[in-house]
């Protein structure tokens, strides 16, 4: 079921670029406080552990419609982190 495993792979993949951007925006700005930025990185890791969840699920009755859901909703939650990641 390659459409499972991709999905996985893309939820990794965008909400780990995210949490990598919030630790260079750190890095890059020293001086500033990084409480925003871990509010970020929490709900970055919330999210993930929610969106995986759903793909785990085993009894859905529409796979299709579904995981369709779950990449509207990434890209929800995706670009809703990064205009919070783009105000730091």
């Amino acid at each position: 079921m390659a459409n499972k495993r991709d999905l996985k792979k893309d939820i990794n993949y965008v909400l780990g670029d995210i949490i990598e951007e919030v630790y260079v925006w750190e890095l890059d700005n020293p001086g500033k406080d990084t409480k925003a930025g871990e509010a970020i990185i929490d709900e970055a890791i919330t999210s993930f552990d929610g969106l995986i969840a759903r793909v785990n699920e085993r009894d859905v009755e529409n796979a299709s419609q579904h995981f369709k859901a779950i990449r509207t909703d990434l890209e929800k939650t995706a670009k809703t982190l990064v205009e919070k990641v783009n105000a730091l």
